[in-house]
């Protein structure tokens, strides 16, 4: 899951090298903190959160198929 977002992170990001994802577990649940530089975090979260919503829904189904819930947050 992580490198998923990571995968995402570097095609939509200007500054791919400022990425970092961070996974915290939680019981059944696995949290993705991703951190991106001031300036991309308009683009990572898009129009109205579009993008981050769409990132969110492809992690959403990841998690299913390996039984956990996971969340991801921009930090």
């Amino acid at each position: 899951m992580k490198e998923l977002v990571l995968f995402l992170a570097k095609s939509l990001l200007d500054h791919p090298d400022e990425i970092s994802v961070e996974p915290v577990e939680e019981g059944g649940a696995v949290k993705l903190m991703l951190k991106v530089s001031e300036e991309d975090k308009g683009k990572i979260i898009g129009k109205q959160g579009k993008v981050i919503k769409a990132i969110r829904s492809l992690l959403f189904v990841e998690g299913a198929k390996a039984n956990k819930k996971v969340f991801l947050e921009i930090a």
